[in-house]
């Protein structure tokens, strides 16, 4: 396939751009900001999603898919920044649609949305037709980003595949929990591994490269109009049990303090119900201890 990817220097962007080249496809990454960290087997092109060479670069590329990964991606920040984080995230992908629109193909459209859609669910596994109740103005954002892409689909005959996306995790993200727990584990100056929370959050955790392998065979799938879809092991793993994980995995004895904090936007109890997308792509991801595994190993080896 030829691929073309928004936010091609992100964590999500960077990491399928890599993991198709490595399966035989071409790759096309659009990037707003300067190119800081070129990848020898990315061809990047610096270029305003708004803008009339954007709408020429999708009419020469020609691609079969294109993958936005650009926009927000901190449920703190959305706090702190609401009207730059519904810029960042609606206004860009509101870009890369009205460009589909007005070029000359019809390619496969493929959004990142978050599991921050369904807020608190009520009942878990929670599956694509429950209630969106987001608690954050990120989650909200990403929910009008959804709305946006039926509004396309329905009146302009597009083809997108919302994927929702439930708590990722690989070697090219530098943030976020896995993270912060893996930092604080190999710290010599830090006596004891943090947890802000009560530890007891629950989440459904899925490495980027069954993220990726996901993402590909949804293509396959060749949906028509609109569709949702989680994207998530279907595995419930509480924060605690993670720090466990990790600490015994880089070998650390430091014990486990929670902080037991209630902070905004962020839900208590997350799992998904992958029942479509099982249907879809049939596939079964190694355990999280052998992603963890994988994943830290890479971080020690930098």
């Amino acid at each position: 396939m030829k691929i073309l990817i928004t936010g091609c220097q992100g964590f999500i962007g960077k990491s399928l751009a890599l993991y198709a080249i490595r399966n035989g496809h071409s790759v096309l990454g659009i990037t707003r900001s300067k190119i800081v960290q070129p990848v020898s087997e990315i061809t990047i092109q610096q270029c305003s999603l708004d803008s009339d060479d954007f709408i020429g670069l999708i009419n020469r590329f020609k691609p079969d898919m294109i993958y936005h990964s650009a926009g927000s991606s901190s449920v703190g920040y959305s706090f702190q920044q609401p009207r730059d984080d519904f810029k960042n995230a609606v206004d860009t992908w509101s870009s890369v649609l009205e460009a589909v629109r007005k070029s000359d193909i019809n390619p496969l459209l493929m959004f990142p949305s978050s599991a921050s859609v369904y807020g608190n669910p009520k009942v878990l596994p929670v599956d694509e037709n429950a209630l969106s109740q987001p608690i954050s103005p990120y989650g909200f954002h990403k929910v009008i980003s959804e709305q946006l892409a039926r509004e396309y689909c329905q009146c302009f005959d597009m083809n997108v595949v919302v994927t929702r996306l439930f708590s990722a995790f690989g070697p090219i993200q530098k943030r976020l929990l896995i993270w912060e727990l893996f930092k604080q584990a190999i710290n010599p100056d830090e006596k004891e591994l943090v947890i802000q929370g009560t530890g007891n959050e629950t989440r459904d955790f899925l490495y980027i490269e069954d993220i990726c392998h996901y993402t590909l065979r949804l293509v396959e799938s060749e949906v028509s109009g609109f569709l949702a879809v989680n994207v998530a092991s279907g595995e419930s793993s509480s924060v605690r049990e993670m720090a466990e994980i990790i600490l015994a995995l880089t070998g650390s004895k430091k014990t486990i303090r929670t902080l037991n904090k209630n902070l905004p936007g962020d839900p208590k109890k997350w799992q998904a119900d992958i029942k479509l997308l099982q249907t879809l792509v049939p596939y079964q991801p190694p355990s999280i201890n052998k992603s963890l595994e994988s994943c830290i190993q890479q971080w020690l080896d930098v």
